[in-house]
């Protein structure tokens, strides 16, 4: 039986963006039972004093890569003690189902999602157990072997999709109407499941500047997706488009809209209004783009981040340089051999090709410019470190960034790493998606891109920089962000993102004067499938004063409490919040 909690003297900020107010919460089971002033013990509650500190909805993630790591990861630390009670995975048109059966396909399904999503393939390869077919057969699985610390939904990819009905030609061509006719029937069986919707790619290239599979598909396909999506209300359509590489977002949206005009299907675009600074002479255009498809009444929402990570960028695992579309340097990751990746750096006719391809980077990346790399860690301690690559070549009389860096790899090891620090944010953008009310945020990648950031924790730096420290954002807003607003695109509210009586007991308690997104450090507890451990860049908490997720505490006294209390969470269908609230 759980006992309860009654917290106390805290300031509710309950998820709509309502005033916020001070009053006593009670959570019973796991429920919000009760909330108003002065509220006494009952039984064996547990008392939280929350004086000085704000009670809000637990933290939403919207857009997380936990589909493998969560495997051997379970704790999915350090989300707990950044309040986080709910994660949104299978994005980016990744997952790990529907599977092949034939193992050549299920291999390239691993090795596409590892490539594009930085996550180690031979521990996804191993850990999992792999007793699936089907989305619905993974769902089973995920709730026999996996136990969660907080809530869990996920998309299903339109990638798996492709491959499992088409195999290796899912690459090449279009899909036959038997084809669509079978990734229809097995997208309807994710969604009957409890998949929140489908997910798809309009963005990426692999290392060879092949386009992803997904852009193969042909209208026909799409509508035949889209018609399935129709059928289960309240499910969703996410995409994602390229305003940083090849920047076709505009032609990518514009069909998007084309596809889903007349359609009742809501959709987040996925960077369909760019937000750092040096993207500012798109941000106009689209803007005006998304204010179209607004005034028009299409349910069509930009999804963003309020933070530009701080990216590590090495030589042995990076994504960087292929979706930077510097192709030559990216031959250094495919190399495994670490003797052969210095024979290459060294080699003169590699070195020409090398500068071609750094010089073909468009303008609009700020990876063409040796101001945007710190050589920031050394294999050898040859260094220098803690330098501007623009500054060593000046101060070694270097023409060429190409040149300069292949220099200072073969000095420094091949385990050595660049540093691009957090891009500046487009004011004007930033303020228009977080007033915007069909913009949704805190896309932070947690669980891809080990090696390169956290993610996790970058919620938190939405209260401290905008609320505490710019003032920018009222308590209010932020909150909102992070929780109601979320929670009503993927239509969760009927249980969960606001603090209100009969809701679900995913709730945080923090301090904004205590919490902060803390440092970066390197955890060695990555399997690297050959019996030992890799590292993945994680956090210390931030921390909050406590995290519950359905009623039960997964983070309290500064410490995740190694309870597992979360579930697999799906939409509800429109219109069932006023059904619920009218029964109420």
């Amino acid at each position: 039986m759980k006992l309860g909690f009654l917290i106390k003297n805290g300031t509710v900020v309950d998820g709509t963006g309502a005033p916020a107010y001070r009053a006593d919460v009670r959570v019973t089971d796991d429920v919000i039972s009760e909330i108003g002033p002065d509220l006494e013990r009952r039984g064996r509650e547990q008392v939280i004093d929350a004086t000085g500190c704000y009670v809000a909805p637990g933290f939403m993630e919207t857009h997380n890569h936990f589909d493998a790591p969560m495997w051997w990861l379970p704790s999915m630390e350090p989300m707990p003690g950044y309040g986080v009670t709910t994660s949104i995975n299978g994005n980016c048109g990744f997952g790990a189902a529907p599977i092949s059966a034939d193992p050549a396909v299920k291999a390239e399904a691993v090795k596409i999602f590892s490539f594009f999503e930085d996550i180690p393939e031979k521990p996804f390869l191993e850990r999992l157990p792999w007793d699936w077919q089907r989305w619905s057969e993974y769902r089973a699985s995920l709730e026999r072997n996996v136990k969660l610390p907080l809530n869990f939904a996920a998309y299903c990819g339109h990638i798996p999709l492709r491959l499992t009905v088409m195999g290796l030609e899912a690459w090449d061509r279009a899909a036959t109407p038997d084809e669509i006719a079978r990734m229809a029937e097995l997208l309807d069986d994710a969604l009957g499941a409890g998949a929140i919707g489908l997910s798809t790619n309009l963005l990426d290239n692999d290392g060879q500047d092949r386009p992803i599979l997904t852009k193969k598909a042909d209208d026909a396909e799409w509508s035949a997706l889209l018609d399935v999506l129709e059928r289960h209300p309240g499910k969703v359509l996410q995409v994602i488009v390229d305003y940083v590489m090849r920047v076709d977002a505009p032609q990518s949206m514009e069909r998007v809209t084309r596809l889903v005009r007349g359609r009742n299907v809501r959709v987040q675009v996925t960077g369909a209004v760019p937000t750092l600074a040096f993207q500012d002479r798109l941000v106009s255009g689209a803007l005006d783009m998304h204010e179209a498809r607004k005034a028009e009444g299409l349910d069509v929402w930009a999804g963003y981040h309020h933070v530009a990570s701080t990216i590590l960028i090495g030589f042995i695992n990076s994504l960087v340089w292929a979706q930077t579309n510097n192709y030559v340097w990216n031959e250094i990751i495919e190399e495994r051999d670490e003797q052969k990746k210095l024979a290459m750096l060294a080699d003169p006719e590699w070195r020409a090709r090398a500068r071609a391809s750094w010089d073909s980077i468009r303008d609009v990346s700020r990876a063409k410019s040796p101001d945007a790399f710190e050589l920031f860690d050394s294999e050898t301690n040859a260094g220098p470190t803690g330098i501007l690559l623009s500054q060593f070549m000046r101060e070694r009389g270097y023409d060429h960034p190409s040149d300069a860096l292949a220099d200072w790899v073969i000095d420094n090891g091949v385990h050595s790493n660049l540093r691009m620090e957090e891009a500046a944010k487009h004011d004007a953008a930033m303020r228009y998606v977080f007033d915007d009310p069909k913009a949704i945020g805190n896309i932070s990648d947690a669980g891809a891109h080990g090696k390169m950031f956290c993610g996790i924790g970058d919620n938190v730096l939405l209260l401290t920089r905008h609320v505490r420290d710019k003032n920018d954002l009222t308590i209010e807003q932020a909150v909102h962000i992070l929780t109601g607003r979320i929670a009503d695109f993927f239509n969760l509210l009927p249980e969960r993102g606001t603090l209100h009586v009969g809701k679900k007991a995913d709730i945080t308690v923090f301090d904004l004067d205590e919490i902060e997104r803390r440092p970066e450090f390197k955890r060695f507890d990555v399997p690297d499938g050959e019996g030992g451990v890799t590292y993945r860049y994680s956090r210390d908490p931030a921390p909050m004063r406590l995290t519950l997720v359905n009623g039960e505490a997964t983070f309290v006294r500064g410490e995740f409490t190694g309870k597992f209390p979360g579930r697999i969470v799906t939409a509800e269908a429109p219109g069932r919040t006023a059904q619920l609230q009218a029964a109420e």
